[in-house]
């Protein structure tokens, strides 16, 4: 298995880390009317909009590495699944054949 144990784990709290920074640094900016705020009870959808439209870019780039990582690591998973379905197939068609041999 190619790459750390939690790598989906890791990227994701990575993720998670990348939003509530950008949460942080616009939820400032709007208290000091850098930024517009949004309307009334809209102030914080509209930082959590900003916040999600900054850290989206910024992950993509900053967490290239994990992200390979992590896709090695399903990739195998997945190869290891289709492997041992494969082997279950061949397993279940010799059982048939020596059924049908038998009858």
């Amino acid at each position: 298995m190619a790459g750390k144990p939690n790598a989906a784990i890791r990227y994701t709290a990575m993720r998670l880390g990348i939003f509530a920074g950008c949460f942080l640094a616009v939820f400032v900016l709007v208290r000091l009317r850098w930024v517009p705020a949004g309307l009334g009870d809209a102030n914080l959808a509209w930082v959590v909009l900003l916040a999600l439209l900054l850290s989206a870019p910024l992950s993509f780039v900053l967490l290239r590495r994990q992200r390979d990582e992590m896709s090695q690591q399903i990739s195998g998973r997945v190869e290891g699944a289709k492997r041992k379905l494969a082997d279950n197939r061949s397993q279940e068609d010799a059982a048939d054949e020596a059924a049908r041999a038998g009858s």
